[in-house]
């Protein structure tokens, strides 16, 4: 029998978020491709809820598409209600959040991949990795599918989600399944773990989808989406975003929602035992809401459209993996689901993963050359999170077939750079789901700004075309201007000044002040003071909202600014990859045992790994110094 054998640059295994951004990244840049998913139906499917974005995760949509990847403009075009999250706190921590058509989203990504020069598309299983020894450490060199076929390539890209030996769990239910019923990955688990990849096993899970015309909306708060509506990618004109928005609904758990759960715990596979993996703190299932918060009387529940073409409801907030006939009495103790007839029930669903300290901040593998990994397959949670290490596993992929330096992003830069070094350097005991909260410097992460910090990563790269380039600079240089501008712009106590300060509810000027003073004043913003400003140019929305932040904010930033010039120091400070830490004498024991099982790239990441301690970093510092003698 002939054996099918073909050569690529980069082999892909899965195509979701993450493996959809990884493919698309290694074609653009020129590289033979070829992307392998289970289904081809699968590709960028959203199993759980059909949405884009949220908190924190509108800002990595907003830096995929800065460094040239399609997560927003695939959503700009399939959108069916967009909404700006936290408009009445800081710009921190605005974040768009886009309800998907999952159909429409899907069926849009596949034309994409399909039709993208440079990159192949199969449907096939694979079962294991192609490998040579090299010294001390192992080269990749393909993978292999189940039927037997070699696809050899210089690097791979492990996207895989969470189908690797995956099995459902619907109370004493077990479907040995992918998410929505797919064909499961069973054979590339082991060929990993001969390789030397240490796995572990993680969960997950989804609420039901309700017939929405089994839904009484009457007993629901209706949510609305924004007016005018803010697209995600930097490249969407906005007027081709203002489309008659689905709404949402809002509705609430009760006391007999709870006695339902709770007289039915032992039914749970979570509580019972069945369940191996850990699930994700930050996105409980309904019954882990009950049992962890039991002071609260409600929880909220919102009924989201799963598509223009269908008429499933997502019941966002009631994930369970409790029997079906409890999911039954269940929802339909919640109003307006009195009557509701369930679609698809709910499920918990368990998976292989690595566990991502294996990785180098390029996410290429430590001790594997020309392995890359991506996405939930390093414990993460989330469709954001796992296009950012996508197109980021991507890129270094590509620039180690090309001979070139990978592209690392650190912390300071990008969400995407903080999501990646808490999963190389923290321990992970769940899947991983970035928050505002773990960026130190996201006054200067701001997902507004994001194609100003990003845009010339991604032009070095390789992704970003010229014209989109100097777009940024000129940008950046009309901010600047008139951020310049503004600053000689002084204002006396003359009436129309007084008259539209006292119309704008704020206090009127003693004497004469300069514009930018008036400004910073929490009721003011750059626009609202036009009126008092007639030499200003005229400058895009874009540019106008970029100058209001810099001057309202200038003092918080520019405190930022000098944290992150003493991080960029500990940054820079590199660390051999030959060091012997258990030679090292003034380093505690843990310390040395945990920098020789991680060998950080720099003092700045050993700073952040858990068991080193200021006091181990000043050894390294002093050792550094003295290596130098």
């Amino acid at each position: 029998m002939l054996q099918i054998e073909e050569h690529y640059d980069v082999c892909v295994v899965g195509a979701g978020h993450a493996g959809c951004e990884a493919a698309l990244a290694c074609a653009r840049m020129g590289l033979e491709t070829i992307i392998f998913t289970v289904s081809i139906e699968s590709i960028a499917m959203m199993p759980c809820n059909p949405n884009i974005g949220g908190s924190s995760k509108g800002h990595i949509v907003r830096e995929v598409d800065a460094l040239g990847g399609e997560m927003g403009i695939n959503i700009d075009h399939t959108f069916l209600q967009s909404k700006m999250l936290n408009r009445s706190k800081g710009p921190a921590v605005h974040s768009l959040r886009a309800q998907a058509d999952k159909a429409a989203y899907s069926a849009r990504m596949r034309e994409i991949l399909q039709t993208q020069e440079h990159l192949a598309v199969r449907q096939a299983e694979v079962a294991g990795l192609l490998w040579e020894d090299v010294a001390d450490h192992r080269r990749i060199m393909g993978v292999t599918t189940v039927s037997g076929a070699k696809y050899f390539s210089k690097a791979v890209i492990l996207c895989t989600g969470t189908y690797l030996n995956a099995r459902c769990l619907c109370g004493e239910v077990i479907d040995y399944t992918g998410p929505n019923g797919l064909q499961a990955a069973t054979h590339l688990t082991d060929s990993l773990k001969e390789c030397g990849v240490e796995m572990q096993r993680f969960k997950t899970g989804t609420p039901a989808r309700m017939d929405g015309r089994t839904i009484d909306f009457s007993k629901m708060q209706e949510q609305f989406g924004d007016t005018p509506i803010v697209p995600f990618s930097f490249t969407t004109d906005p007027k081709d975003v203002q489309i008659d928005q689905v709404s949402c609904w809002l509705t609430y758990t009760n006391e007999d929602t709870h006695r339902v759960i709770r007289e039915n715990l032992d039914r749970s596979p979570m509580y019972s035992g069945v369940i191996e993996g850990t699930g994700p703190r930050y996105c409980p299932s309904i019954e882990d809401k009950v049992v962890r918060f039991a002071d609260k009387n409600r929880h909220q529940v919102f009924l989201e459209p799963e598509g223009l073409h269908t008429t499933e409801m997502y019941v966002d907030g009631m994930s369970s993996s409790l029997p079906e006939d409890v999911q039954v009495a269940m929802y339909r103790t919640v109003p307006g689901l009195e009557n509701a007839k369930i679609v698809r029930n709910a499920y918990a669903i368990e998976y292989d993963c690595i566990d991502p300290r294996q990785l180098k901040s390029s996410l290429e593998f430590k001790n594997i050359e020309g392995l890359f990994a991506a996405g939930q397959f390093n414990g993460s949670s989330g469709y954001e999170e796992a296009a950012g290490q996508g197109i980021v596993a991507g890129i270094n992929a590509a620039l180690k077939v090309q001979g070139k330096e990978p592209m690392i992003l650190d912390r300071s830069e990008s969400y995407i750079g903080v999501l990646i070094d808490d999963l190389v350097t923290k321990e992970n005991t769940e899947p991983y789901r970035m928050m505002t909260s773990r960026a130190e410097y996201r006054l200067l992460l701001r997902q507004d700004n994001a194609d100003l910090r990003l845009t010339p990563r991604g032009y070095e790269a390789g992704l970003i075309s010229e014209e989109r380039y100097q777009h940024i600079l000129e940008k950046e240089q009309a901010i600047e201007e008139e951020v310049k501008r503004i600053r000689t712009v002084h204002l006396g106590g003359s009436e129309p000044v007084q008259k539209l300060l006292e119309s704008l509810n704020s206090q009127p000027l003693n004497t004469g002040t300069g514009l930018e003073e008036l400004i910073r004043r929490p009721e003011l913003d750059y626009d609202k003071l036009a009126p008092l400003d007639p030499e200003r140019p005229a400058l895009s929305d874009e540019v106008r909202e970029q100058v209001n932040i810099r001057i309202k904010y200038e003092g918080y930033i520019e405190r930022q600014m000098k944290q992150v010039r003493q991080f960029k120091r500990l940054e820079k400070k590199t660390l051999p990859e030959d060091l012997d830490y258990m030679q090292i004498s003034g380093l505690r024991r843990e310390a040395q045992q945990k920098l020789a099982h991680y060998r950080p790239a720099s003092i700045g990441q050993a700073s952040r790994i858990a068991g080193v301690s200021p006091a181990d970093i000043s050894v390294l510092l002093v050792y550094l110094e003295q290596m130098k003698g």
